[in-house]
């Protein structure tokens, strides 16, 4: 076989697998294409330096890794928001074009499976990333190059990021649990497990075999020119990629609802798994201008489909000692198959909720579970009661460590620093992302470390020692070295977010940012005056604070000696024409608005994202839109980016 040929050839095998793997529709008989993919084996097998990229036989695997790197999004990866009725899905409308306006909406599936993201550079795929914490994520491109339905090359030279869902067709899903059981292996629980389980094989080979697909439903970083993202999409379908099966333009909540319903009717049909609908507003310059709360993106919501009910039976209540010590009670139910999930756990938040259902062990009850929802039950089903059940006590000591608890009422407390429980989980919220971010100490490299009696809160992390885990299961001297470097990198981290990883309730990253620039490393001995006296801090955040130094006080000191946080500096604001101004922002400048809304904050101004009669500036660039308009109408100043500079 000439090159020539070999590229020939090679071509069609492509094209034969398009037809079957993307568009479901196979033009070539499995022996056919099984022939022509030997012959092209067997030249690449004799010709190794003439082998192309994007050949089907990259798509067989065989990369075995120890261990995946982590790797960062161009662009983060956002979560949703999740809304579940009607009432709900019109007060997002109402809110949006509140905004921005009347605008159009752009409806699809939302597939239950593994977020992805893929990253392009000259026309070729060179890094796959999962979502991870929607910043860092695992790289997982040896794995990903084995999904037929993901190009290994596009017809776009520009960098992209392609995000999507990993998902397993249901029939697909089907065959490998039957596979599984005959090879005696554990079965997957749903399709949604099997997706992502598959992804985090170390051997590409195996994953090769898991039948996976991917269906792309947004973009990160691009270039693309197109005003709409249904526009932007329909180019990336035209890569090669799979469109799903249904997808939708919407200008009203009737013409959403009608989709919705659609999808539901067709629930069964699809040959993925979804949870609900995603709704997203098109146009792209809109969705910039709505921007993102700290959580999700302003511009789009998940519409959740209607939960999965059960009726089971509560065999026991069992007790969670969480981080802060609240005791949180857990219904063990009879295992029960929710929308492919078996479910033995529900939650139950606190125990007067227990004594508002007059839940009793041995009772019947109904078991919701919709999407990612955690499953909880809702209703006790007292009728069914054979007298057999019994009453279930408030607990007066912990289940832990058996010291008597602090009965507030709705919450009941562990006041014991040394519990295990509360040292577990107090660690496991200090090192994860967006605390203190140790990489490597996961929930069960803890779990050891505690157990083995290496530490005994967060501030043993600071005197471990390489000979400390030498010899232990699993601790070999690279995974060592790497905890303790990661453990080291947190010294000098800024002070606020020492105080989010405390894990102090109701204190999270945006609370500890003010307090950390009202009180710094004196925070230890703020009063309650001073506390609620700070904007957005209520009476129960500020006794959450003051509680929990009291009880930690010498402890927090010593973690300040350790660590040394970097003590942020609050700046009085000179004077200056936006001194204690409200300003909002619109249209393109010069930097991104980012950039522009820091520097106004600096000087004292408060940015909002809305314009009302209580604005004082908007700052427009250019392609200003609604908030231009509509200020103009409120009699709001109007200055450009030159302007508002040369008033600064």
């Amino acid at each position: 076989m000439t090159n020539k040929q070999y590229q020939e050839k090679t071509d069609t095998l492509k094209k034969w697998a398009y037809a079957y793997y993307v568009e479901d529709n196979p033009i070539a008989t499995d022996e056919e294409y099984d022939t022509l993919y030997h012959e092209v084996l067997d030249y690449e097998n004799a010709h190794p330096d003439k082998v192309l990229l994007d050949s089907p036989t990259a798509r067989v695997g065989g990369v075995v890794r120890e261990e995946f790197s982590k790797a960062k999004h161009i662009k983060r990866m956002w979560s949703m928001e999740d809304v579940f009725t009607t009432e709900e899905v019109q007060e997002w409308l109402d809110r949006t074009v509140k905004n921005v306006g009347e605008c159009s909406y752009f409806c699809e599936p939302k597939f239950d499976g593994a977020s992805m993201n893929l990253l392009y550079k000259e026309g070729s795929l060179v890094r796959a990333i999962t979502r991870g914490d929607g910043v860092v994520g695992e790289e997982v491109t040896d794995n990903v190059r084995t999904i037929r339905s993901v190009p290994l090359s596009i017809d776009y030279k520009e960098e992209i990021e392609i995000r999507g869902e990993v998902v397993i067709r249901k029939d697909d899903f089907d065959i490998i649990n039957r596979e599984r059981e005959v090879e005696g292996e554990q079965t997957f629980a749903n399709p949604r497990n099997a997706a992502a389980g598959s992804l985090r094989q170390l051997d590409s080979s195996i994953t090769a075999k898991r039948r996976l697909v991917f269906y792309p439903w947004g973009l990160g970083e691009n270039s693309l020119e197109e005003l709409k993202l249904s526009q932007k999409m329909d180019f990336v379908y035209k890569q090669g990629f799979i469109k799903p099966p249904y997808a939708q333009e919407c200008n009203s909540i009737e013409e959403i609802e009608a989709f919705y319903h659609k999808l539901i009717a067709l629930r069964d049909e699809i040959p993925v798994m979804m949870d609900g609908m995603v709704v997203k507003v098109d146009e792209v310059s809109l969705q910039e201008e709505l921007g993102y709360t700290v959580k999700v993106p302003k511009w789009m919501c998940a519409y959740k489909f209607p939960a999965v009910e059960k009726v089971t039976k509560v065999n026991a209540i069992t007790i969670q000692v969480g981080r802060t010590g609240v005791l949180t009670p857990v219904a063990e139910v009879e295992p029960v198959n929710l929308d492919g999930a078996m479910i033995a756990r529900a939650t139950l938040h606190n125990f007067d909720e227990i004594e508002r259902k007059g839940l009793m062990v041995g009772d019947s009850v109904i078991l919701i579970r919709s999407g990612d929802v955690i499953p909880k039950i809702t209703k006790v089903l007292t009728d069914r009661r054979d007298g057999s059940q019994l009453a279930i006590e408030r607990p007066t000591q912990c289940p832990t460590c058996h010291s008597e608890v602090l009965d507030e009422g709705t919450l009941i407390k562990c006041q014991n620093l040394d519990c295990p429980d509360r040292v577990v989980n107090s660690i496991i919220h200090f090192a994860k992302k967006g605390c203190m971010n140790i990489d490597g100490l996961g929930s069960k490299i803890v779990e050891i470390l505690v157990k083995e009696e290496k530490i005994k809160d967060i501030l043993g992390l600071y005197h471990l020692k390489y000979e400390d885990m030498e010899g232990m299961e699993g601790f070999k001297e690279k995974r060592i070295n790497k905890l303790l470097d990661a453990i080291a990198d947190t010294k000098s981290v800024p002070l606020h977010r020492l105080i989010s990883a405390m894990g102090i309730e109701h204190i999270g990253e945006v609370a500890g940012k003010s307090l950390a620039l009202e009180f710094g490393l004196g925070i230890v001995d703020a009063t309650l005056e001073q506390v609620v006296a700070i904007d957005g801090i209520g009476e129960e955040m500020a006794n959450s604070l003051l509680e929990f130094m009291r009880v930690n006080h010498d402890f927090v000191l010593k973690l300040f000696d350790e660590i040394e946080p970097t003590v942020e500096e609050k700046v009085e604001a000179k004077e200056n024409p936006f001194k204690d101004k409200t300003v909002v922002l619109t249209g393109s400048m010069s930097v991104s608005r980012g950039v522009v809304k820091e520097m106004l904050e600096k000087l004292g101004a408060k940015v909002s994202g809305s314009v009302s009669k209580k604005t004082d500036f908007l700052v427009y660039g250019e392609d200003a839109g609604s908030k231009f308009t509509k200020a103009e109408s409120l009699g709001v100043k109007t200055l450009t980016e030159d302007e508002m500079r040369k008033l600064i």
